[in-house]
């Protein structure tokens, strides 16, 4: 006997979900495989631009040289990359995935993997203040939008399949899966769907195992056990969140600002731009090695409180503007891992005066420097569920959620009622501008 058609509605459904599964778990794989070669690639490339530096000091001015024109030549190469074969892999990759899932603008070609790929190691391996997360995210995204084309999947699970890409992407890139799930729902989609979930879950489920086969499976930074603050100790995390909603709020503003002036300079070709601001970056590597790059072991020096604190102000505040002068060269290169350097140096900061105005307190400044990541993220990104999460699985700590929880919410309010926007909400906009001008040649 025939079913009904609401049985024969439900029968399919339930084929299309178990399609889309089956589908999602390769897509995680793939992207946990190629994320986990792009962290390696990455370390070997800063290796590399390490050593070429040691050697040219011993060479005066020709390794001077060396060094400003190899970064300059490299960036110059990575925004060619872009230009050339994939303008949409230009910075983040997130706002146009959120586009894309918007329905705004179509998704792009695969060439932008490769793209992404390759142009990433350039301009992170060249020195540029980058993280390697928006290159992994848009992979994760492009590697299901090819999957979903193979596999003739309709749009709407291919946007399913495309934000669990996405989000496999992001949990490779910093060994967080519960973070790539949170983000998944969070920030790209911002609501919950029973479809998605189990693409995202699916996709995670091979990414994770996949890269740590490559990786290792130890959290991305070391920390110290801490003990659980004191009670007293609260109001001084809420301030420290609204310190970092104000530092927000500024970075935003000048992150915007750096690409308006780039915008400016339109008659300048691409690449020139990239290759001056590599060129800069390249004389920032030469007399200050540490401070360029993705960031990372700036990140793991102050969750370890092994900061002199006027050097670490001053090396927060080459940060603070390296980061937006690296992302104005459109090559491509995340905001995340960049944003974890600035909020635990800002961090360790405020603990550090802390300790000094409350000695009583007996308070532990890396805890505010653990703090400080979560609570800058989220007054960047507004999406404080990803922040606490992916910190806590950074970070293999879980001790300071609840200060997690009054940092973050101070650092988003402000912003709010301040009347800032989210920072990839106003890069969508630059990414829909940039579409209208393809468009148009």
């Amino acid at each position: 006997m025939d079913r009904n058609p609401d049985e024969r509605q439900v029968a399919d459904e339930r084929r299309s979900l178990l399609g889309l599964a089956a589908i999602a778990l390769i897509v995680g794989a793939a992207t946990g495989c190629v994320g986990a070669i792009f962290r390696l690639l990455l370390v070997r490339a800063d290796g590399l631009r390490e050593a070429m530096i040691a050697w040219a000091h011993g060479h005066a001015i020709w390794g001077f040289l060396t060094v400003v024109g190899a970064c300059a030549v490299a960036t110059l190469v990575a925004a060619w990359m872009v230009r050339q074969f994939s303008p949409h892999a230009s910075g983040s990759g997130i706002p146009h995935v959120e586009a894309v899932l918007r329905e705004e603008i179509p998704p792009a070609p695969f060439a932008l993997v490769p793209v992404k790929f390759f142009g990433g190691i350039l301009a992170i391996g060249s020195g540029l203040a980058l993280g390697r997360e928006g290159p992994t995210v848009q992979m994760g995204a492009g590697i299901a939008v090819f999957a979903a084309s193979v596999c003739r999947l309709r749009w709407a699970d291919a946007q399913v399949l495309l934000a669990a890409g996405a989000g496999a992407g992001l949990a490779t890139a910093f060994n967080a899966p519960i973070a790539g799930l949170v983000f998944v729902l969070e920030e790209l989609v911002q609501r919950f769907e029973h479809r998605v979930a189990v693409a995202a879950l699916a996709a995670l489920a091979t990414a994770i195992p996949v890269a740590r086969l490559l990786l290792g499976d130890a959290p991305d930074f070391q920390v110290a056990p801490l003990s659980y603050p004191r009670a007293e100790s609260a109001p001084l995390f809420l301030a420290l969140g609204g310190i970092a909603g104000l530092l927000a709020i500024a970075y935003n503003r000048t992150l915007l600002a750096t690409i308006a002036v780039r915008d400016r300079f339109g008659r300048l070709p691409m690449e020139l731009r990239a290759g001056l601001i590599g060129a800069g970056v390249g004389i920032l590597a030469w007399f200050s090695p540490e401070l360029v790059g993705g960031g990372d072991q700036i990140t793991q020096r102050a969750l370890i409180g092994h900061e002199n604190v006027w050097i670490l102000g001053f090396a927060f505040l080459i940060r603070f503007g390296l980061g937006a002068l690296s992302y104005a060269a459109g090559t491509p290169g995340g905001l995340f891992a960049p944003l974890l350097v600035l909020g635990a140096q800002s961090g360790l900061l405020f603990g550090e005066a802390c300790r000094a105005a409350f000695p009583v307190l007996a308070i532990q400044p890396e805890a505010f420097a653990l703090v400080g990541m979560a609570a800058l993220f989220t007054g960047v990104v507004r999406a404080p569920v990803t922040g606490i999460v992916l910190v806590a699985e950074m970070t293999g700590n879980v001790t300071m959620l609840l200060p997690m929880l009054g940092a973050c919410f101070m650092a988003m309010l402000l912003p709010m009622l301040l009347g800032n926007p989210p920072i990839y909400d106003s890069l969508r906009e630059h990414t829909l501008r940039l579409e209208r001008q393809i468009r148009q040649r």
